[in-house]
C-alpha cells in the first residue's frame, strides 16, 4: 500500500469519527432532550416555555445548525492536516482563465 493510500484511509477514518460524534450529539439533543428527557426538562423554563418543549420545537434545530458550522471547521482543519486543502494544479489553471 502506498503512503497516499494510507493518508487517504487515515483521512476518512478521522472524518467518519467526526461524523459519528456530531450525529450522536444531534441525536441526544433532538431525541433525548426533545422526547426521552422531556418531562424532566419541562421543570425548567426558557423565555416562558418549558425546556423540553423548547428543545422539541426549536432547540434541536439550533443545535443542528451549530453542528454544521462545527463540522465545516473540523473538516477545514482535517483537510489542512492531510494536505487536501490546496486546489490541484488543473483547478488553479482553470481559475486563472
Amino acid at each position: 500500500m502506498s503512503s497516499q493510500d494510507n493518508k487517504a484511509k487515515a483521512y476518512w477514518k478521522e472524518n467518519i469519527r467526526y461524523l459519528i460524534l456530531l450525529l450522536s450529539i444531534w441525536f441526544l439533543v433532538s431525541y433525548g432532550a426533545g422526547i426521552l428527557w422531556k418531562e424532566t426538562l419541562d421543570h425548567i423554563r426558557v423565555g416562558g416555555f418549558k425546556l423540553g418543549f423548547w428543545f422539541a420545537q426549536q432547540g434541536s434545530i439550533y443545535v443542528f445548525v451549530i453542528l454544521i458550522f462545527i463540522y465545516v471547521r473540523l473538516m477545514n482543519r482535517l483537510d489542512k492536516k492531510y494536505g487536501y486543502d490546496d486546489a490541484t494544479e488543473d483547478d488553479k489553471k482553470n481559475d486563472s482563465k
